[in-house]
């Protein structure tokens, strides 16, 4: 079947105000502001929910993946929480960092170590990482402007000053 429907992982179409945020975030202004504060904001509803909710899932729409690596210098469990794109039954992620100059350090854990844990909504399963091929990245990133156009505009904001990491995921066998 695959991670995506293993996890039961999909995104929701957008109420007008999630649009806005949607469309918001896709700004370099408001990719600025979401890269200091969401994951901060992100940790205090996911606590407060038991993990049942995100703040970007509240505020877009937009499912979130807690994905766990392996610290690339310190060895420790780093969570992430990221969106995904479904691809072919996995599942997808994409380094934009909400368009900034500098690469995410979850993507250079999973150059590193490409083991991870993906969690969605209390069920977790263990994934390898592998980079997409350069027709994947076109598909990944032509399938994530269906459900988020941030992700197209990050691209064309980022494509001169860095390469855009994209993994896919899989499930870890063994």
């Amino acid at each position: 079947m695959g991670l995506a429907s293993d996890l039961g992982y999909h995104h929701s179409t957008a109420n007008p105000a999630q649009a806005a945020v949607r469309w918001l975030g896709g700004t370099r202004a408001g990719g600025w502001v979401f890269s200091r504060t969401l994951r901060h904001l992100d940790t205090a509803v996911s606590r407060l929910t038991g993990g049942r909710h995100s703040a970007p899932g509240l505020l877009t729409g937009i499912a979130v993946l807690t994905v766990t690596t392996t610290g690339r210098r310190s060895g420790a469990r780093r969570t992430s929480h990221l969106i995904a794109t479904p691809l072919a039954g996995d599942l997808a992620l994409l380094g934009t960092n909400f368009g900034q100059e500098s690469t995410p350090a979850w993507v250079l854990n999973l150059e590193a170590d490409s083991e991870c844990t993906l969690t969605y909504r209390g069920r977790s399963i263990r994934a390898q990482a592998r980079p997409a091929t350069p027709a994947e990245v076109d598909e990944v990133f032509a399938r994530a402007a269906t459900f988020y156009d941030g992700y197209r505009r990050y691209r064309s904001r980022i494509n001169d000053r860095r390469r855009v990491r994209v993994f896919v995921l899989s499930e870890s066998v063994g």
